[in-house]
């Protein structure tokens, strides 16, 4: 009888962490690639990544964020500053026997990615921002510059940080409030141009009344969204919300990096009608400076948020080709000097 593939052996775990425990999902052997989901998902936003990249000859570790699924959810909302989430995956990967990894993450895994490998560059030797571009710390403290983004209406950041307000009015119908936030962000149903801005509220009302009704996104079948919300139903989401808690704590504690940049091996992917990336234009063409390890930045044509699941072949494809081009990062000459690619940026990939 003939063994089974490696590729298709995925093993649930929980290690210890200073966030108490962080449950992950791996699937592979080989050089580490950690995955970091955003809001509001959990490992499962990489279940077409862990696959493809243990096929390609990577151990992928998707975990849940803190504060998300099978992961600890301390109580105070500072522990989701996020100097607590950058432990959280430096003792990932000493848990899981590895020295360095690589970083991929997507929405606020990405910024959690960055912060990562700004602050540890000797555990995180390369890493890979999908949907929102890297910006140095610093500048005007944040909750100033959401308020003022609102003008006569209330940005989404803003309207998350009183807790209790947001969970209000997500949580009797956590369902129904996930179709309509992932339907919003999504290129095949998000709202057409012109009309009111799913990113902000009226005074007085809720982001949900500027989501779309009716249609889920092609990405993301009734099953999937089953998950997604029996997991938030489970959880409840205090944990996930608390991370946008946190952004002016962590405009304090990241006071030394401020402006700085990261020198590792570095990969963007965009989506071409994701605010995410389109409101950080100027992030974008910084890179030069802010990424001098930029290997490439690939902006996805008619692509939304949610990438890797509206996108998950050509994302693939992108990631594991620029793995393979990372030092020490292909599977069949790891620990070698393996030149990298030349940078190839601002790419648009229909």
């Amino acid at each position: 009888m003939s063994q089974p593939s490696r590729t298709t052996e995925v093993t649930h775990r929980l290690v210890s962490t200073p966030a108490g425990r962080t449950h992950l999902v791996e699937q592979g052997t080989g050089p580490l690639v950690l995955l970091v989901h955003g809001f509001p998902e959990f490992w499962y936003s990489w279940r077409h990544q862990l696959p493809a990249l243990a096929a390609a000859g990577y151990r992928a570790v998707a975990i849940d964020v803190r504060g998300y699924g099978r992961s600890s959810k301390p109580t105070p909302v500072s522990a989701y500053r996020m100097l607590e989430l950058v432990a959280d995956n430096v003792a990932v990967v000493e848990a899981l026997g590895a020295e360095t990894a690589v970083i991929v993450g997507h929405d606020w895994g990405a910024t959690i990615a960055a912060n990562s490998a700004l602050t540890r560059p000797d555990v995180f030797r390369a890493v890979g921002l999908l949907s929102v571009p890297y910006t140095p710390p610093g500048g005007p403290r944040p909750s100033e510059v959401f308020t003022q983004m609102g003008g006569n209406e209330e940005f989404y950041v803003s309207y998350f940080q009183a807790p209790g307000r947001a969970e209000a009015e997500i949580e009797p119908d956590v369902r129904g409030w996930l179709a309509g936030f992932y339907a919003a962000l999504s290129a095949d149903t998000m709202p057409a141009p012109g009309t009111q801005d799913p990113h902000f509220v009226s005074r007085g009302g809720t982001l949900r009344d500027r989501f779309p009704a009716g249609r889920l996104p092609a990405w993301l079948s009734d099953d999937d969204l089953a998950v997604y919300a029996e997991e938030f139903e489970r959880t409840g989401m205090s944990g996930a919300l608390n991370r946008y808690r946190n952004m002016d704590r962590d405009w304090e504690d990241l006071a030394a990096f401020h402006g700085k940049p990261i020198t590792q091996p570095s990969l963007f992917l965009g989506g071409g009608l994701d605010a995410s990336t389109t409101w950080l234009t100027e992030a974008i063409h910084a890179y030069p400076e802010t990424l001098p390890g930029l290997v490439a930045s690939h902006i996805l044509d008619g692509c939304g948020h949610w990438i890797q699941q509206e996108r998950r072949d050509q994302v693939n494809r992108i990631l594991t080709d620029w793995l393979a081009a990372l030092p020490a990062g292909s599977p069949s000459a790891a620990g070698s000097d393996t030149a990298r690619s030349s940078p190839s940026r601002s790419r648009h990939d229909r």
